[in-house]
């Protein structure tokens, strides 16, 4: 009996563990089934039918090649949204694609006293040694050279090798810098050494940059020390005006430039900023200067260093001239110092003053005239004058005057100095000042000019300055030259011709292609005085071949202007059948002639003006001759 209860008690766990058995393999099985149906109907809603789903217990596999790697992302996201995202197990693959997008290739150069680094990624076919190298030969043995470039097996973009090529040439050139280079982009950013520096090769790297390339260039250069720090403030008949300016701030210069503007100047006025400002206070002496020159109404002030020349005119009335000198030396701040001059008047007994002239014309020819104090300094400014402009290019006429004064020499040797920073131009030197006048193509010849002079001759020394720049003469520009101009004009034009249309001033298809090539030049020349002539051959009347030749010249004018020439300076010229290069009497020799022609205008030399001293000789030479004249009667 109680074997039996045991056996009983037994049976009936046996049967309930078994029980439970069958319960949780069944309500696993619906588990797996529910999950499995969950996740695919929930995959195909969202457009992902590629996967496929297993279930193990309750893990959910997922299974399938996904296109790319964000689809995969997507269907464990899809998986997670239906069950527990623990419980999903990916086992999906990622397509491999068939093109490999190609990565961005750049580099950054950056180059100082120490060395250069260079940073980026590069194509593997980028000869990285070779790179390294160059990089290496600008440094030299005490520089260091940073490799930290990285290479990526890819084709590399279209223009990468010349652009390379390009930046590691401007790193040459650019001790301090930094170039990010792409394959279609640079941009460099440099520190030069001065102003002229800095504009001189921007130029250049505008220039070599490859067809195709775009250049950021952010180029800076220090501020120049300006020894002595100078400037002259001018007012005469021809109105106020500086010949030089320095300034230390953009502050002290807008200032001074309105205290220019409050007496009379008018117009687009520069000042030189710059290092070396004798006093903080500068801006306030040169406005207190400027002011009371303004009150006496003509004359100059001159400021080299804290020394101020302070003159007026020989008509400047002496007692407002020693009122406004007072208050001046009152009013300027510590430092400055006031040397007052007020010219007198010439007596009327006395002949003109000496004189010494020097010309320089736009061919480089230099003629020496006036008086000069002994034969010693006639050979020193002859063999100067030769130094600066060649032997052949110098003529000299210069008279010896033992009673000049003791610095006359000082003076003629800077006047040539002052020439020769000229393109053309003239210098006279008088007892009183000394006066230049011509063209040039330096931006700051007129500042560089005065401070030559003040060094040369002191404070003290007058001067007068009416100096022209002229873009097409600044050599850091690069531009052609008016005469390498007139030689591409030809070149350019080769064997063709500007053609028209017969009969008519209407350019045909061939004159058109030719004046695009010609206004890709002219811009570059500026502003040349030009002529455009036009010829015809001999048939019809000759006063309708002249018209028409100058309406064909006029219409090849127009046609410049209309591709943006600045043509100001050109002229058209209509000689009609005057001028043939054939004969008439072929239709070739009648073609030849039926022409347009760009002649160059060569500027004028300058007038040769008698000295004083020329014109009483002259005077006096002619009235001897009369009175032998009259005494041989």
């Amino acid at each position: 009996m109680r074997l039996s209860s045991v056996a009983i008690i037994a049976g009936t766990f046996a049967a309930a563990g078994l029980a439970g058995l069958v319960s949780a393999y069944f309500a696993v099985q619906m588990v797996e089934s529910a999950s499995k149906s969950g996740v695919l109907n929930e995959l195909d809603r969202e457009g992902l039918t590629w996967a496929e789903v297993d279930t193990n217990g309750l893990q959910v596999f997922l299974i399938g090649t996904a296109p790319d790697e964000a689809t995969r992302f997507q269907a464990l996201s899809t998986a997670g949204r239906v069950v527990d995202a623990a419980r999903v197990i990916d086992q999906m693959l990622v397509e491999e694609p068939d093109d490999l997008t190609s990565p961005t290739f750049s580099l950054e150069i950056l180059r100082n006293d120490a060395g250069i680094s260079v940073i980026g990624l590069v194509p593997a076919s980028t000869d990285r040694a070779a790179l390294v190298e160059s990089f290496a030969a600008l440094v030299g043995e005490d520089g260091t050279v940073s490799d930290l470039l990285e290479a990526a097996d890819f084709p590399a973009p279209e223009g990468w090798d010349r652009t390379l090529r390009y930046a590691t040439g401007a790193l040459g050139d650019l001790p301090r810098s930094q170039i990010s280079v792409e394959a279609d982009r640079v941009a460099i950013k440099a520190m030069t050494g001065s102003d002229e520096a800095r504009r001189r090769l921007e130029t250049a790297l505008a220039r070599r940059a490859p067809d195709g390339v775009t250049l950021a260039l952010q180029l800076s250069a220090p501020r120049p020390v300006i020894s002595p720090f100078a400037l002259r403030f001018e007012m005469d008949g021809d109105g106020p005006r500086f010949d030089s300016c320095s300034a230390d701030t953009e502050a002290a210069r807008d200032r001074i430039l309105q205290a220019a503007a409050q007496v009379g100047l008018e117009g687009k006025t520069s000042c030189t900023l710059g290092l070396g400002v004798p006093s903080r206070h500068w801006a306030d002496a040169v406005e207190l200067a400027i002011a009371k020159l303004g009150e006496i109404g003509a004359g100059s002030v001159s400021f080299s260093n804290a020394d101020i020349v302070f003159s007026g005119t020989e008509e400047t009335d002496e007692a407002v001239f020693d009122r406004v000198v007072g208050e001046l030396e009152a009013g300027l701040p510590e430092v400055f110092a006031v040397n007052a001059v007020l010219p007198r008047k010439p007596d009327a007994s006395e002949t003109g003053p000496a004189e010494f002239v020097a010309t320089l014309s736009p061919e480089g020819e230099v003629q020496i005239r006036g008086r000069i104090g002994s034969e010693i300094s006639r050979q020193t400014a002859d063999s100067f004058a030769r130094a600066r402009f060649g032997s052949a290019a110098v003529y000299t006429a210069a008279r010896i005057d033992q009673s000049l004064p003791s610095d006359w020499s000082v003076r003629v040797l800077a006047a040539l100095e002052v020439l020769s920073m000229l393109s053309n131009g003239a210098v006279l030197v008088t007892e009183d000042e000394i006066s230049v006048s011509g063209n040039t193509g330096r931006q700051n010849a007129e500042a560089e000019i005065s401070g030559l002079l003040t060094s040369k001759l002191g404070e003290g020394t007058g001067y007068d300055l009416a100096i022209t720049y002229v873009k097409r003469l600044d050599p850091t520009l690069g531009l052609p030259s008016p005469e390498e101009c007139e030689a591409q004009i030809v070149e350019i034009i080769g064997d063709r011709k500007i053609a028209f249309e017969p009969g008519s001033a209407t350019l045909d298809s061939s004159g058109k292609d030719i004046l695009d090539e010609l206004a890709d030049l002219l811009k570059k020349c500026g502003d040349i005085p030009l002529e455009i002539g036009g010829h015809t051959d001999s048939q019809g009347r000759e006063s309708m071949n002249q018209e028409l030749s100058r309406d064909r010249a006029q219409s090849v004018l127009d046609g410049l202007r209309d591709r943006l020439v600045p043509v100001r300076d050109y002229t058209v010229t209509g000689y009609g059948e005057a001028n043939p290069i054939a004969p008439n009497d072929t239709e070739e020799g009648r073609e030849a002639n039926r022409r347009i022609e760009f002649k160059l205008l060569r500027p004028a030399p300058i007038e040769e003006v008698a000295t004083t001293l020329e014109q009483v000789e002259e005077q006096s030479g002619a009235e001897d001759a009369a009175a032998e004249g009259t005494a041989n009667e």
